[in-house]
């Protein structure tokens, strides 16, 4: 999510890099942020006022009740501030709340460097660079017709079909030879990486929370296309059966 602090500081640089990814930018709703941000600052001020005169009311009910006075009508004052300040602490949260998914929405911004462009055509080319030995930045010539991977891979094991069947679009199911590749693949990945570059080996759970894929930038953007496991009920539990 991007730093809120960069859209307080400076608005309009902002919503001109917003508008280098996409003219007219709609990815930040200006007037609602303004709004929420003006309302913000008065709330905080009015918090800060309010919050002095309670501590200046607490310590004149103290003096009148040391005098033996009475102190009802201040602590009346005190009373109606706290109300308003529990009432100011909810809009504060409800305004974070109502911040934060205005954010969320917000991608990062492009850094000045980033060429601009409608379509591929706008695209710079940096270098070539190819993993054959000799042939420098140039892009490989092969004496025979290139398949695409889903050509190359049917043969061997790739199974579109069983994979939308078993989970839905976009998903595949690996058998035989291909299964055992991208198994020896992983294998030697992690062993290269570990043993060679310094890398740790975790092993980490399949599935992560919200905050997780708010926190990468999957969320709210790609929630449609994200399956998700939901809780129902009470958790359930996994007992072992003892032992006799």
């Amino acid at each position: 999510m991007l730093d809120i602090n960069l859209l307080r500081k400076d608005l309009p640089t902002a919503i001109a890099r917003l508008e280098a990814r996409k003219s007219p930018q709609t990815f930040l709703n200006v007037e609602a942020f303004q709004g929420l941000e003006a309302e913000r600052k008065a709330l905080q001020i009015r918090t800060e006022e309010l919050q002095n005169q309670r501590n200046s009311l607490s310590k004149q009910i103290g003096q009148l009740k040391a005098k033996g006075e009475d102190a009802s009508a201040v602590m009346a004052q005190v009373s109606s501030s706290k109300a308003e300040l529990e009432a100011s602490s909810a809009r504060l949260d409800q305004i974070q709340s109502d911040m934060q998914a205005l954010l969320l929405a917000v991608p990062n911004l492009p850094h000045d460097s980033v060429p601009q462009g409608a379509g591929e055509a706008g695209n710079v080319e940096v270098r070539k660079w190819s993993p054959i030995e000799g042939l420098g930045g140039s892009p490989p010539a092969y004496s025979f017709e290139v398949k695409d991977h889903v050509d190359v891979g049917q043969p061997l094991g790739l199974d579109f079909e069983l994979g939308t069947k078993l989970t839905g679009s976009r998903f595949t199911v690996m058998k035989g030879p291909l299964a055992r590749l991208h198994r020896a693949l992983a294998q030697f990945m992690l062993d290269v990486q570990t043993a060679e570059h310094g890398y740790t080996e975790c092993y980490v759970p399949y599935i992560v929370n919200g905050d997780s894929l708010r926190g990468t930038g999957q969320l709210p953007k790609f929630e449609e296309d994200l399956f998700a496991a939901k809780k129902a009920g009470k958790k359930a539990r996994l007992k072992m059966p003892r032992c006799t």
